[in-house]
């Protein structure tokens, strides 16, 4: 099967969409203080992410134009990959260390402000790629839905950027205004197609 830039966009968009459904599923079940299966999901994010990297890297290299806006889905994919690992790999020593030794606490608070932190610089890029791909899709006639991206992209990037500065801010939206600038993004990444 030839992987045609068209293919290769469909399929990053469709891997986007993935990415937005699995993390709504784990909120949602941290929401209701379910037993979330982390090893599973977050399994399952990791290699999303890791196929994602490929595609959009893939589609950089392929596209004429907006190679920002898939760079910025490639190092977001590649980021998340880090992010994803750090919590599989990190979170449960670190927390039982700090369990059984008081003065590990700050180490293992600091694992885990380090995978937020790579979280929400890989949502910042996903808010950059939407508003990259929502002017597209604006300047292919989708006009609401370019110029919904564009806000909503730009929102992520501002309130990803935010907690990065000054850590997790529970008050500020940014793991959901990333979401939703990933699901507009997929919505948009055809526009590219018809300017290419």
């Amino acid at each position: 099967m030839e992987f045609t830039l068209k293919r290769t966009v469909q399929v990053t968009a469709f891997l986007l969409i993935l990415v937005a459904v699995t993390q709504a599923i784990y909120t949602a079940l941290y929401i209701a203080e379910a037993d979330v299966p982390r090893q599973l999901l977050w399994g399952l994010e990791g290699l999303i992410f890791a196929i994602l990297a490929a595609f959009a890297g893939s589609a950089l290299v392929q596209a004429k134009r907006y190679t920002l806006g898939f760079s910025a889905i490639a190092f977001s994919a590649a980021l998340n990959v880090v992010q994803v690992g750090v919590g599989l790999t990190m979170f449960g020593p670190f927390r039982e260390v700090a369990n059984e030794v008081e003065a590990f606490a700050p180490a293992a608070g600091a694992v885990v402000a380090f995978s937020f932190m790579v979280y929400n610089a890989a949502k910042v890029l996903l808010g950059l790629a939407a508003v990259v791909f929502g002017m597209a899709k604006m300047n292919a006639g989708g006009k609401a839905l370019g110029g919904i991206t564009v806000l909503v992209g730009v929102i992520a990037m501002v309130t990803n950027a935010i907690v990065m500065a000054f850590g997790r801010i529970e008050a500020v939206p940014s793991g959901a205004a990333g979401v939703i600038a990933t699901i507009l993004l997929a919505l948009c990444l055809s526009s590219a197609l018809k300017d290419d």
